[in-house]
């Protein structure tokens, strides 16, 4: 194990990345039209031309966290035989949801069957079916579980894996780099190396993130113009902001014991009485009887809907939907990676792997089953009309429409903002608690980053969202947050493909690893309920 020393600034990570954000900063305020433009090119560039890249990646990542659950490789403990998770199962689930992409499954459970459902931008215009038939409707729910269940999680957790194998089993340092240790040599005699990885990875993260918050803020300011008359403009966002802001970086300042499991135990809880509400009040068959058909044309379609490269989907398809998912969720992956690894230490690989990515992709399908569901039947009967809504208000809007239908909106709707407020707050939190501890020298999994990097880093974060949703809306409204989301994946993904390649060489190339010695690093510690 590295040997833990001054908890210093890591210049060599900290100067040039947060250089970088800066510069983007200062050209959104003085030429954003600038900033969105290039944004906009690394869109195009990424997914039209490495759209066969993203597929692959996805398809191999999603085989070989398979192939790991089922090995004896599951059975490896992560600190060795004797190591004793730090937090129950039941808590660490909830942090891996609401730190994950929980924020999106409520921004698009309905909003994107709708999209798929009225062909809204050309979604299905390579499909043999008429927008808004019953086969348009099994579609557009078979392709949401698709684009938000097993495949994006497994992208997380093979990072995750690595990162606290690698770390807590192999005495190797906390960090994104070490990931790569088994196809490259130890990161120790290749600093180099291990800084352009870190950089990398903050660069990714920061975009993401950003682009992530502003879809947030995109959506939470429409359903407070839906419910409350106040409009949707630069003033509202930057007051959401600076609300969401000052949120996360409070927990992120009280700790990971504290602020992140306090906000995602809360979150979790308003996600399954959400998920209860909807099943007494939706329509139940309806709901059963669809998400049953949409599992059978899903794994009917899986192989070709895993490989498409826009040539069969068509670009509105593929590339503004699948292929930006993979690549928001690819330039999450590093980052989130270390999240999940350091609340993951004592738990088996196959633990590991049931809660972050079975657990998850399991809540993703029943949540978009119900919530999807629900509205697709309701735009199917004429009760609502809710591919208007979207055709009129943006991509982000159908959320709200739906809400006001539900019995009791007046409480549900304002549960629902708080819901997206303590869901952006909690995946901040993470991953700028995570960027810091990789700007910091000599961290391991167990310890907390410098207060101050986590301000600096919140508050960049903040200003990057902001300025992108405030100038760079677009057709789909939030169509400047998607370039930068895609940009972000784009930095990462040739790293992405090196630290699945190292999985490979690790888990499968020379079969089950033998298990370590509990790692001297964590000391055991009692559970947190």
């Amino acid at each position: 194990m590295p040997t833990q020393g001054n908890k210093s600034l890591n210049r060599k990570v900290f100067i040039p990345a947060f250089a970088i954000i800066l510069l983007a900063v200062t050209i959104g305020l003085i030429n954003n039209e600038l900033l969105v433009s290039v944004a906009r090119k690394l869109f195009y560039l990424s997914l039209s031309d490495f759209g066969w890249l993203y597929q692959l990646l996805a398809f191999t990542t999603l085989g070989i966290t398979t192939y790991i659950f089922f090995s004896k490789s599951g059975n490896i403990r992560l600190g060795g035989e004797n190591a004793k998770p730090t937090f129950s199962m039941p808590t660490t689930f909830a942090m891996a949801l609401t730190g994950g992409i929980a924020t999106g499954v409520v921004t698009y459970s309905v909003n994107e069957p709708i999209i798929y459902l009225g062909n809204v931008y050309g979604e299905i215009d390579n499909q043999s079916f008429d927008p808004r038939s019953a086969e348009a409707a099994i579609f557009a729910l078979a392709r949401s579980f698709h684009n938000w269940s097993f495949i994006p999680y497994a992208m997380y957790s093979i990072v995750g894996l690595m990162i606290g194998y690698m770390h807590f089993n192999c005495q190797q340092r906390f960090s994104i780099s070490s990931t790569l240790v088994p196809i490259l040599g130890n990161a120790e005699s290749k600093p180099l190396i291990r800084a352009i990885v870190d950089i990398i990875s903050v660069l990714a993260i920061a975009l993401g993130l950003a682009s992530s918050l502003g879809a947030g803020l995109a959506l939470i300011s429409s359903g407070l113009e839906v419910e409350y008359g106040i409009t949707s403009n630069p003033t509202t966002w930057l007051a959401l902001t600076l609300v969401i802001s000052a949120i996360f970086i409070t927990s992120a300042l009280s700790g990971l014991k504290r602020g992140i499991r306090f906000l995602s135990s809360v979150n979790a809880y308003i996600f399954y009485a959400f998920v209860a509400i909807l099943l007494i009040i939706g329509p139940l068959n309806y709901i059963l009887s669809l998400s049953v058909t949409s599992l059978g044309y899903w794994f009917d379609n899986f192989f070709l809907w895993s490989f498409d490269t826009k040539e069969s989907g068509g670009e509105a398809l593929v590339t503004w939907w699948t292929m930006y998912d993979w690549s928001i969720w690819i330039a999450y992956a590093p980052l989130m990676g270390l999240f999940l690894a350091r609340i993951s230490y004592g738990r088996t690989l196959r633990e590991f792997l049931i809660i972050n990515w079975i657990l998850p992709a399991v809540f993703g399908i029943v949540w978009f089953a119900i919530w999807g569901g629900s509205a697709i039947k309701w735009q199917m009967d004429g009760t609502l009309d809710l591919i208007e809504v979207v055709t009129q208000s943006g991509a982000v809007s159908g959320l709200w429409g739906f809400l006001q239908h539900i019995p009791l909106s007046v409480l549900l709707i304002p549960l629902a903002i708080l819901t997206l407020i303590l869901s952006f707050s909690t995946a901040s939190d993470s991953m700028s608690s995570t960027i810091a501890t990789i700007c910091t020298k000599n961290m391991s999994a167990s310890e907390e980053a410098p207060r101050k990097q986590k301000i600096i880093w919140g508050l960049s974060i903040g200003v990057i969202a902001f300025i992108m949703v405030a100038f760079g809306g677009g057709a789909q409204g939030v169509d400047g947050i998607k370039f930068l989301a895609a940009a972000g994946g784009f930095i990462v993904l040739f790293l992405f493909a090196l630290i699945v390649a190292s999985a490979v060489k690790v888990f499968i190339g020379r079969g089950a690893p033998k298990q370590q010695s509990d790692s001297s690093d964590q000391p055991a510690e009692k559970t947190y309920e």
